[in-house]
């Protein structure tokens, strides 16, 4: 498996061939399938894990979640925003209505589920993030709600999809930081504030991305007790240096390594051929 997946990463950077003059039709493209694996851990420090993944390849969703709230509820918060977006993407399945929009609905019905969970004594203040993957023919669409996030491997470089509903991203966007000195500004305990969750208010406000998908291409969702010790280079060089099967654990060994402070999901995604 080794090779196979370093393969069809080693294609993102292969020079482009020019068609040749030829009588014959030209190929369809073949048809593409998607290889998932996915862990979680609850790292060095908490004693509870209050990340959750989910996803149903037969409808092509595919969620990482990262619930707030302390004690039990954060975990509570992630495992009903996973389980109402599944629940609502497959109740859309034959509306005819466009990817986007059932992703949209999803979305907001876990956001509905939470908020009304919410106001439950016990799980006051609970809320999580969620990144979203929803498969659109040769397309992924992308969603998210928070400071979990989305990569593409492609042309031997690791590139961010999503923005980061965070304090500290609110900083660089107006000026105050750079993405250079963000990791050694002192933000006073501000590091893992987020800006928007599922579940927090009556109404949320996801940002939504689009990506062509080719074969080969790889996509991670990952909750930001990853994100928060390896930067882009290094998750690409693992992932290029790693089986497709393990990457999500040496991912998440590497972060421990460094700490692991915070609970570790990783969701990796391949397209291949069909």
């Amino acid at each position: 498996m080794t090779e196979e997946f370093n393969n069809e990463l080693a294609s993102f950077g292969a020079p482009a061939v020019e068609p040749s003059v030829s009588a014959q039709p030209v190929a369809a493209p073949a048809p593409m399938r998607i290889a998932v694996s996915a862990l979680s851990d609850v790292g060095c420090v908490r004693t509870n894990n209050e990340d959750a993944f989910g996803y149903d390849e037969s409808l092509g969703i595919y969620i990482v979640c990262d619930g707030m709230g302390g004690m039990a509820s954060g975990e509570v918060a992630s495992a009903h925003a996973v389980a109402a977006m599944v629940n609502s993407f497959a109740d859309s399945v034959t509306s005819g209505v466009p990817v986007s929009s059932r992703l949209l609905v999803a979305i907001n019905a876990a956001n509905q589920d939470v908020w009304e969970h919410a106001k439950i004594a016990e799980h006051k203040g609970m809320g999580t993030t969620a990144v979203v993957a929803a498969l659109d023919g040769d397309k992924l669409i992308l969603g998210n709600v928070g400071d979990s996030r989305a990569y593409i491997l492609q042309d031997g470089q690791c590139v961010q999809l999503t923005v980061d509903h965070s304090y500290v991203n609110e900083l660089i966007r107006n000026g105050t930081l750079t993405i250079e000195t963000a990791h050694t500004a002192d933000l006073r305990g501000m590091e893992s504030v987020i800006t928007r969750a599922i579940g927090v208010s009556a109404e949320v406000q996801p940002d939504f991305y689009s990506v062509d998908l080719k074969h080969g291409a790889a996509v991670l969702l990952t909750s930001d007790g990853l994100t928060r010790y390896l930067d882009p280079e290094e998750i690409a060089a693992i992932l290029a240096a790693t089986p497709f099967d393990s990457a999500c654990a040496t991912l998440i060994d590497v972060a421990k390594q460094r700490g692991g402070v915070d609970n570790i999901t990783c969701l990796l995604l391949l397209a291949q051929a069909a």
